[in-house]
């Protein structure tokens, strides 16, 4: 018997003929504590990822929305009193160009008649300044500037009053008219500027682009948020409530003090269109924060086209973990 079949004789415990015949048994033999060592890993991982999935799978969100970007039906007159739309005025009709011949002098008009004629010169002089410097009559009156802002906050659970505030928000408001929406944003933003004690995470977004540019703007902050619900549990769009028939998306997964050991935080968002130029802080802080909650919440129902008001978890007995946190709001900053 040469070296090397002793040393395998060693090795494997067996005779060199058993070796010849049982080669595989004995390669089997060594490698099968690698073999239970690969078992345990791939079992370990597998019950992870099944946790996070269920755990991804279970976060409800909760929706208060309403609003239209519609032309605003108000006439928006330029500055200095021209008469838009009147009887009087470059585009109104009624009087022009032909009747500056008596102003000057060509025809014995005067007094309140003379007046009227030199607002009406003002107003087109106004006006054509304003369409040259601005691009034409559409883009300063049918088409203005629209701001869509985000702010959002991300709370420790112990805040668990914001979820109710805002549940009882979306059974009771009126998001199908203006002054309605501006309570509703008002509402929300007192609600989490009460308790800056909970605030952990915060950032803000905004941008400013014409009308008709910025409903595809709002539509994709709105959707970027909604998309990282995995249900709706409770709804209220344009007057529209809905709410789940399932009391909670965690039965039989543990009491809540197990479940508040993992599920730590809320999120909010605030997400509007407002007519002409909002910006918002940069959050650096808590008082940039609160600084953004005061701002998006000034907003007047003049002013405000639309609005979304989101937040997560919603269910009772929902979860947001801080892995939940990190893989669905990686932009969130610590205030």
């Amino acid at each position: 018997m040469n070296n090397i079949d002793t040393l395998e004789s060693k090795v494997c415990g067996l005779s060199p003929i058993a070796i010849e015949r049982n080669s595989h048994y004995c390669m089997y033999k060594k490698i099968k504590p690698f073999l239970k060592s690969l078992l345990i890993i791939t079992l370990v991982f597998t019950f992870a990822l099944s946790n996070v999935s269920s755990a991804l799978a279970a976060r409800s969100g909760g929706r208060i929305g309403g609003g239209s970007f519609r032309s605003p039906s108000r006439t928006y007159s330029p500055p200095g009193g021209g008469y838009r739309g009147g009887g009087y005025g470059y585009g109104g009709g009624g009087f022009g160009f032909p009747f500056l011949l008596p102003f000057f002098g060509f025809g014995g008009f005067g007094g309140l008649f003379s007046i009227l004629i030199f607002f009406a010169v003002a107003n087109f002089l106004v006006r054509t300044i304003r369409n040259v410097a601005g691009g034409g009559d559409n883009y300063n009156y049918d088409n203005p500037q629209v701001s869509t802002a985000k702010v959002q906050v991300g709370l420790l659970a112990r805040g668990r009053y914001l979820q109710q505030e805002l549940n009882e928000l979306a059974q009771t408001a009126d998001t199908n008219t203006a002054t309605g929406r501006a309570m509703i944003l008002q509402e929300a933003s007192l609600a989490l500027l009460r308790h800056p004690e909970y605030w952990v995470y915060g950032i803000t977004e905004s941008e400013t682009a014409p009308l008709n540019a910025a409903e595809s703007k709002f539509n994709q902050l709105a959707l970027a948020e909604r998309s990282k619900f995995s249900a709706e549990t409770l709804s209220n769009v344009n007057n529209q409530l809905l709410e789940s028939s399932q009391p909670s998306l965690l039965e039989g997964t543990g009491n809540k003090s197990e479940l508040a050991e993992f599920g730590e935080y809320i999120i909010a968002s605030l997400i509007v269109a407002t007519e002409g130029k909002l910006e918002l802080p940069t959050i650096d802080d808590s008082e940039d924060l609160r600084r953004a909650l005061q701002q998006i919440a000034a907003v007047g129902s003049d002013r405000l086209l639309a609005i979304e008001i989101l937040w997560t978890p919603q269910a009772e007995g929902d979860v947001l973990t801080r892995e939940d946190i990190l893989a669905a709001y990686p932009n969130l900053k610590l205030v």
